[in-house]
């Protein structure tokens, strides 16, 4: 292995130990000692890479943000024809990612905002972007699906792409609250029922049925004797 490669691979390890640790323990309370023992290397080594916790935590949310536009970029909703199908998909998919402990399933960057939104601008930006722009990759899909079915309705595509990162967000949250994923999979069920509904044709635009068409019809007035 060459130096340069050593180097990257040893910037990796780093990477990998933030998200681990920053989602065990949250921003705020990792230590850079943490990290490297996580990583199995050297505060020297550390140093070598980042200038400061800080910088380590904009370099991991970057870090983040490539893994998960790899891993839903390449998953298999992507290929079904129907766009509502897809994000239903979408959303069946986030729920099969609820496994193993806590930290294995939630969110680095609504982990560290909760904490830094207020006082570390440059990692608040770049947890939005993570977050924001994973939104954004469910705005081609939502917009199909509401051309297809004719909606023009109040809400707009980025507003519910948004939405369903507002509900994973929150659902991590209970789950860290109640200490297991059942929670989570329980408001991702929520959530795949309230874009369903949403989807659903307006009952005022269907054709009425007999029995409305009847209610309709004014009934003839008896002639007087």
């Amino acid at each position: 292995m060459s130096i340069a490669e050593a180097r990257h691979e040893s910037k990796t390890k780093f990477l990998q130990a933030a998200i681990r640790v920053i989602r065990v323990k949250g921003y705020t309370a990792t230590r850079v000692e943490d990290v490297c023992e996580a990583a199995g290397l050297t505060k020297g080594s550390f140093f070598h890479h980042f200038d400061s916790k800080d910088e380590l935590a904009l370099a991991a949310a970057d870090y983040w943000i490539e893994g998960t536009e790899a891993q839903f970029g390449s998953a298999s909703y992507h290929e079904l024809a129907d766009p509502l199908e897809r994000l239903l998909a979408y959303v069946d998919l986030r729920k099969a990612l609820l496994k193993g402990e806590l930290p294995d399933f939630t969110c680095l960057a609504g982990t560290m905002v909760q904490e830094v939104y207020d006082t570390h601008p440059s990692i608040r930006e770049a947890c939005n972007r993570s977050i924001s722009g994973h939104a954004a990759t469910l705005l081609a899909d939502i917009e199909e699906a509401m051309r297809q079915r004719g909606m023009r309705p109040e809400w707009t595509a980025e507003s519910l792409a948004l939405y369903t990162q507002a509900a994973l967000q929150g659902a991590f949250i209970l789950a860290k609250a109640r200490g297991g994923a059942a929670i989570a999979a329980q408001c991702i069920d929520h959530l795949r029922r309230y874009i369903e509904l949403l989807f659903q044709p307006s009952p005022c635009s269907a054709p009425p049925g007999p029995s409305e068409i009847s209610a309709t019809v004014p009934k003839p007035r008896r002639r007087a004797k």
